[in-house]
């Protein structure tokens, strides 16, 4: 079925501009250069599927006018990553189940200790989110089906931590990462869309710099690239002219659609 993917941020943890900051990019009239933290929302079947929730959850699901969220997937338990999480109890507020939350174990114990008051048995704050959060399975490639879709769980390395990347049909979405383990590899072929980590052109301990997403891109030979969590080091326009044509920097708001299953 077909599905349509918003990136509702492509900035790194910092932001773009980025707080105290000059820069050509910072300074940028061009609103491809203004990059929210960095999440996604996929619409298929009916249905609305996030990954991960930002510090800028709120001002982006304005922006999108999301009403309706109907499951959430995490990848790791950074903030640029979950401290949006308090922002969908308006959303979990209708109707009688609770919202499901997906994440690997870590990245669970994590929201729960940072969002006590929403998981807590006793003394529950009365508009907490109504949640449930499940732990997926560590295995890779293993699946949750929502709405129709398999979502797998793709490992990947981001410094020292491993983190969930996710591919969803002809699609994945590989966010902090800083290397995918071989193991990984296998389950990244024949890909329509992937979406890969492009922090800045230098090399960086945690996440992924743009020539080493290029040459990923290039081994993995999807049909079409897009690179997210993106600092004030990479200028849309002119990265993007010097890039192959099936490679683009992605942009807050920008929406692609593929085949999802």
């Amino acid at each position: 079925m077909e599905s349509t993917l918003t990136f509702l941020g492509t900035g790194t943890s910092m932001g773009v501009p980025t707080l105290g900051c000059d820069c050509a990019v910072c300074t940028s009239s061009d609103p491809h250069n203004r990059r929210t933290r960095p999440s996604i929302r996929l619409a298929y079947n009916g249905h609305t599927v996030l990954i991960d929730t930002g510090p800028d959850f709120h001002a982006q699901a304005l922006r999108e006018g999301i009403r309706r969220v109907d499951a959430v997937l995490y990848t790791h338990g950074h903030a640029d990553h979950v401290m949006g999480f308090d922002d969908l109890r308006p959303l979990t507020f209708h109707g009688n189940d609770h919202l499901p939350i997906y994440a690997d174990q870590e990245t669970a114990d994590s929201i729960e200790r940072i969002f006590e008051y929403t998981f807590r048995k006793e003394d529950r704050y009365p508009t907490s989110a109504r949640v449930k959060i499940h732990r997926i399975d560590p295995t890779p490639g293993a699946g949750i089906k929502l709405f129709g879709a398999c979502f797998q769980r793709i490992p990947v390395t981001h410094g020292r931590q491993e983190i969930t990347g996710y591919r969803f049909g002809s699609a994945a979405y590989l966010t902090d990462m800083s290397d995918i383990p071989e193991t990984s590899i296998p389950l990244l072929q024949n890909l329509d869309v992937l979406i890969i980590d492009a922090l800045r052109r230098d090399p960086h301990p945690s996440h992924s710099h743009l020539d080493k997403s290029v040459a990923i891109v290039e081994r993995l030979k999807p049909k079409r690239a897009f690179f997210t969590h993106m600092s004030h080091d990479l200028d849309h326009d002119t990265t993007n002219a010097n890039l192959p044509t099936h490679m683009r920097l992605a942009y807050d708001g920008q929406q692609i659609k593929f085949e999802i299953s």
